[in-house]
């Protein structure tokens, strides 16, 4: 390998693996002095240095000079090329690292290679990332050749490549097609503040504008819906509400829960709890299918969103307030104002600060500990009766459900009966039919012949 080759080699190296020339200069440096050590070792005291200007390798032995083509020929060229082939696969690889976390929580944008198990693989570039199908919408299939977009989540080396995890599933992937395709977003004149998401079935977006004059939930959605339907379609048809964010969470909360309207918020701050009452009707929509609406509005705004109707909230008090009278250590007064902070059942109790029950009571913090004690029994035995009677239900839930079934197939049996005999009636009626279609003929018959030999008797008479 000449000077001129050297200059070639570094070249290449940089233009194709992306590879800067200066590392591409140390690492066939090291190369060499790696393949010299297999002749000379591993603790020889050896090193080399390629001029960058003109490609010319001088090495040196402690303070003995090294002939290059000496020492190449000593430790043969195809040593010396392995290691450094070896040193460029590793140098590709920190290039490729240092590439991608560059990229990280960002969208890229890739090539479906194959599918393989619960696995897509993804051509970006020089590199195949992985897409698992648990980061993955669900619903979604993807089919080899096709162009993809995944937010990049985690780059580590694997050996002398690299492994690069992608991800469709997250709520940064949502925020990140947001600033593609809303120039408010990317302007900065638009904030999303927060996303709470159930991938491939709903997602809450809270913006904010500093502009008074740009409508931030107008904005978003587009003309018509123009810009939204660009984010759904690549989301699978996911939902996505866009609401205004408000950093009270009086205002905030209520926004979060559309397109369910509410009455008001109580918030109990000690509990991170907030109580929304809402009416008998609009009760299932704030909850959402599956509880999902409620679910999503706590993660948007940071709150343990519990949704009941003002007569639900009285009877959830009174019954909180007597069963914490029953609690020894606690009298009324204590019990009126942990029901006050949101303290609503024997569960609670157990996750209280104990300052903050000393501070409220006016307790010692062996009071304390003697109130959760209780507290702690009480919820083991008010969950045992809940597990009681969820299984007395589902008995007789099962119970109804077969004796409906035996109910069913003797409907079902009776109405057999009955078509069976209505056929048999409809049979005998058609025999009877045609028995009577079988006699009217010859009976015709016969007075026909009556009625001729009659004719013929007349005859004769008149003729004597």
């Amino acid at each position: 390998m000449n000077a001129s080759e050297v200059l070639r080699i570094v070249d290449s190296l940089h233009r194709e693996k992306n590879i800067e020339k200066e590392t591409v200069f140390k690492l066939i440096e090291s190369a060499l002095v790696t393949a010299a050590r297999r002749h000379f070792g591993d603790e020889a005291d050896i090193e080399f240095f390629i001029e960058r200007e003109t490609g010319e390798i001088a090495g040196r032995h402690g303070q003995e000079m090294l002939d290059y083509e000496e020492v190449i020929g000593r430790i043969g060229a195809q040593t010396a090329k392995q290691v450094i082939i070896q040193k460029v696969r590793e140098a590709e690889r920190d290039s490729q690292i240092e590439e991608f976390t560059e990229v990280i929580d960002e969208i890229v944008s890739g090539q479906v290679n194959r599918n393989e198990g619960r696995v897509t693989t993804v051509t970006l570039g020089a590199v195949e990332a992985i897409l698992p199908r648990s980061e993955q919408i669900p619903g979604d299939t993807h089919q080899a050749n096709e162009r993809i977009r995944a937010l990049v989540t985690e780059v580590k080396a694997q050996g002398s490549r690299i492994k690069v995890v992608l991800s469709r599933t997250r709520g940064n992937f949502v925020k990140r097609l947001f600033e593609n395709e809303i120039p408010e977003i990317s302007d900065g004149i638009i904030t999303i503040n927060a996303i709470a998401r159930e991938a491939g079935y709903r997602s809450k977006v809270a913006v904010s504008s500093i502009d008074s004059k740009v409508d931030c939930v107008g904005a978003c959605v587009g003309v018509r819906g123009n810009r939204i339907k660009v984010i759904i379609d690549e989301l699978a048809g996911e939902r996505i509400d866009i609401v205004r964010y408000d950093p009270d969470p009086q205002i905030l909360i209520p926004n979060a829960l559309q397109p369910a309207e509410v009455d008001e918020v109580i918030l109990c701050a000690m509990m991170g709890r907030a109580i929304v009452l809402v009416r008998d009707d609009q009760l299932s929509l704030a909850i959402g299918k599956r509880g999902q609406n409620v679910r999503l509005g706590s993660k948007l705004c940071g709150w343990d969103i519990e949704i009941m109707t003002q007569t639900e909230l009285e009877s959830q008090i009174d019954r909180a307030v007597r069963g914490f009278c029953e609690i020894d250590g606690v009298d009324e007064e204590l019990a009126n104002r942990l029901v006050g902070e949101g303290y609503l059942s024997y569960d609670d109790l157990e996750v209280i600060e104990p300052s903050n029950l000393m501070e409220m009571g006016e307790l010692t913090e062996e009071d304390v500990d003697k109130i959760v004690e209780q507290a702690e029994v009480r919820a083991a035995e008010a969950e045992k009766r809940a597990a009681e009677e969820k299984r007395i239900r589902k008995e007789q839930e099962a119970i109804r459900k077969v004796a409906e079934a035996a109910e069913a197939k003797k409907a079902a049996e009776a109405a057999a009966i009955a078509k069976l005999a209505a056929q048999a009636e409809e049979e005998a009626q058609a025999e009877a039919g045609a028995d009577a279609a079988a006699d009217t003929p010859a009976e015709s018959s016969t007075d026909e012949q009556s009625g001729k030999e009659e004719s013929e008797s007349t005859e004769g008479g008149a003729t004597a």
